[in-house]
């Protein structure tokens, strides 16, 4: 004898008519329910736990902060111009004029201290850290307008600031860069000034005078290659004399498991974000995936 398991009433289809009745019988005629469309899933939102507070007391310049009880925060996700030093010469030399609005390393600053100067902020990361300076690793947002946002996110959209090359968890990543991106296009703060954008691959000369500065380079891979224990993402033939991005081979799967195979980018067009050297032709080290955007395919 084979035995028929009841269907639970809460589980039949909501197309039958008399469920109460039919929650008895074990075989039913199939109906057809129409199937509601599919909502997609909203963009996580980027999200941190509060990790402190306290009032800033000093701004050290437009990414840097001291609080009224000797801590010092840096903002985190972000990179500034540097301040004017003097008798220095390149983007960052003070203004013929002796103005620093001008510049726009002093004017990330002035940013900063009108937001932030004499008042309450809440410090936010997805965990508590300190660089090798001591300096707190956050974001922050005024505790009586938290409904503002983060304050990195404000400097990035006025143009005053650039994403860094390891800005935290994806949905932060890429609200940040999502706002670096509408800056860039309305040509807000440092984004005014060509010697700001991306520079291209080739411009081997270019790209070598940035040498210890943070700078974005795009253009198309050439080629991918491996020897030793690092990995050579090629922008020109010449191995030794073109820009090239390095990635350490031990990382390659942090990197695939990211949706960036750094196998597979041959022919791809890309835009890396990191800090130039000089060994040879110039080079970036890529150390997290995050590094490397995808601009456009062959």
């Amino acid at each position: 004898m084979t035995l028929v398991r009841r269907a639970h009433p809460s589980r039949l289809p909501a197309c039958l008519p008399g469920l109460a009745l039919l929650a008895s019988i074990a075989l039913v005629l199939p109906c057809t329910a129409a199937a509601e469309p599919k909502t997609p899933a909203a963009p996580a939102a980027c999200t941190r736990e509060p990790v402190g507070s306290g009032t800033v007391d000093r701004v050290v310049d437009g990414r840097t902060f001291m609080l009224a009880d000797g801590r010092q925060v840096r903002l985190a996700g972000i990179e500034i111009p540097p301040l004017p030093q003097p008798n220095r010469a390149g983007p960052d030399a003070p203004p013929a004029t002796g103005r620093p609005s001008e510049n726009t390393g002093a004017a990330a600053a002035e940013a900063l201290r009108a937001l932030v100067a004499g008042r309450e902020v809440v410090l936010m990361a997805a965990k508590s850290e300190a660089d090798r300076y001591g300096r707190l690793l956050a974001d922050a947002a005024l505790k009586d307008h938290t409904e503002a946002g983060s304050i990195a996110k404000m400097l990035v959209s006025q143009g005053l600031a650039r994403v860094a090359g390891h800005p935290g968890t994806a949905a932060c990543r890429t609200e940040l860069q999502a706002a670096e991106r509408a800056a860039r296009a309305a040509k807000l703060g440092l984004w005014a000034d060509p010697r700001y954008f991306p520079r291209a691959a080739e411009d081997v000369a270019g790209i070598s005078a940035e040498r210890g500065q943070f700078t974005l380079v795009e253009g198309k891979v050439v080629s991918v290659r491996e020897s030793g224990g690092t990995i050579y993402v090629n922008f020109g033939r010449r191995w030794s004399e073109d820009f090239t991005v390095t990635i350490a081979k031990r990382k390659a799967r942090q990197f695939s498991s990211a949706g960036l195979d750094p196998r597979t980018l041959t022919g791809r067009h890309v835009m890396v974000r990191g800090w130039i050297e000089q060994r040879g032709g110039p080079w970036i080290e890529a150390s997290a995936p995050e590094q490397i955007e995808i601009v456009a395919d062959k």
